[in-house]
């Protein structure tokens, strides 16, 4: 046991990582229970399509709303403090709604008021928390840092938690979202024994617009993050795109019905383990430049893939190949960003690269739909594919650069 706990938690990397982790881990399987059962929730409560449409826009809508404010505030108060009382209170937006189920006071209006502002302190949590690695982990090992964050998400978030939230709606509307709380409120346990070095406060008063603007220069003047973020925000576009109609591919295209569809993703996370289970190793071995560069060509080459074949197992292998990418693309990028970032900007360059994130996908799954509409549900693979192909081309020879920020942060400073 003691061997395996140095494997997954290195002495090296100290008591604070550990609680870190654990919070994370925590708070992502709460989280993921909330993905099967929110939907259930909503379903229960009304059949209207824009209704339930309108719930899914309300969980990402805080992302564009707030998300550059959320890396302003990370950057001006104790860091670990805030995600601890963004988390209580998400812990009290969702007691307040258990009762609501409980006394059978609850609507649909009700449901998406509490949607909305879990989705906004999720912005505040999920920003700030990403601060908090490079403040207690050295630089070197970052990779090993971010590889064990995700492992959580993805087997907390992704794999256990929507299969425990389906089965406690089962039992009872209310359950799911209690067990939730319970999650949240032992995250900020785990946190609250985190011990993190006091960040320097700006002498100057803090000015949102002014404090953005400078989260900005700071990014767009670093060759290797602003094209990092270029690069996230315009894969997640072909990204967007395509996975906006794999619900339809995956039931009309390669007749799999429902449980297909479930299948797929399934198999995504579970690819998604066999990079967890290899970070280690292909951090050691393979160029950061290299690996950013082969998981490119993989996401470029999976929309080729399911563009082309019409075959159930053919595609599961190229979501399982798709969903090691994945993983380890987002444990690269994070690991490199935070490398190259200054301490005190770590909140305001981080919330402009989820806006990347998201804003980009949400301009893909806008553009999915019309390209389906009138090429068929092909359509959006095909434009991902070449999309990609010519974005690929294009940073190439600046993925040395990208892999390398932080050396070269170092040497301007």
């Amino acid at each position: 046991m003691r061997r395996v706990t140095e494997a997954v938690f290195p002495a090296r990397m100290g008591t604070p990582f550990r609680w870190l982790v654990g919070s994370a881990w925590a708070t992502n399987l709460g989280d993921g229970i909330a993905l099967a059962a929110g939907p259930l929730l909503v379903a229960s409560q009304t059949s209207d399509p824009l209704l339930v449409a309108l719930a899914a826009l309300l969980q990402r809508l805080p992302w564009l709303l707030f998300g550059l404010y959320a890396g302003v505030v990370a950057d001006r108060i104790d860091r670990r403090a805030l995600v601890m009382a963004v988390n209580l209170v998400r812990t009290v937006v969702l007691v307040v709604l258990v009762l609501a189920l409980v006394t059978g006071t609850v609507n649909v209006w009700v449901v998406l008021a509490a949607m909305f502002l879990l989705g906004t302190a999720e912005v505040f949590a999920d920003i700030t928390t990403g601060t908090l690695l490079p403040m207690v982990v050295a630089k070197a090992d970052l990779g090993v840092g971010n590889a064990r964050i995700q492992a959580g998400f993805l087997t907390m978030n992704n794999l256990a938690g929507p299969a425990v939230g389906a089965f406690l709606f089962a039992a009872g509307a209310a359950w799911p979202f209690l067990v939730q709380a319970l999650c949240l409120a032992l995250g900020v346990v785990l946190l609250s024994r985190m011990a993190v070095p006091a960040l320097p406060r700006p002498e100057t008063p803090s000015h949102v617009r002014r404090d953005v603007a400078e989260g900005w220069q700071w990014t767009w003047g670093n060759a290797a993050v602003r094209t990092l973020t270029i690069t996230i925000f315009t894969f997640n576009v072909t990204y967007g795109a395509a996975w906006s109609v794999l619900v339809l591919y995956a039931t009309d295209t390669l007749d799999m019905g429902p449980v297909g569809f479930g299948l797929l993703t399934t198999v995504s996370a579970v690819g998604g383990l066999l990079g967890t289970a290899t970070y280690d190793w292909l951090e050691r071995h393979v160029s950061l430049a290299n690996l950013m560069r082969v998981g490119l060509i993989i996401e470029t080459f999976t929309h080729l893939g399911f563009a082309l074949t019409t075959v159930p197992w053919v595609a599961m292998v190229i979501m399982f190949v798709f969903g090691a990418h994945a993983f380890v693309w987002g444990t690269t990028s994070r690991t490199v960003r935070m490398r190259a970032v200054p301490m005190e900007l770590q909140g305001r360059v981080g919330s402009l690269y989820m806006v990347g994130v998201f804003g980009g996908i949400v301009a893909g799954q806008a553009l999915g739909g019309g390209i389906a509409k009138v090429w068929g549900i092909t359509g959006p693979f095909w434009f991902a594919f070449v999309g990609s192909a010519v974005i690929l081309v294009l940073i190439w020879q600046q993925l040395t650069h990208i892999a390398h920020a932080d050396e070269e942060a170092l040497a301007a400073a």
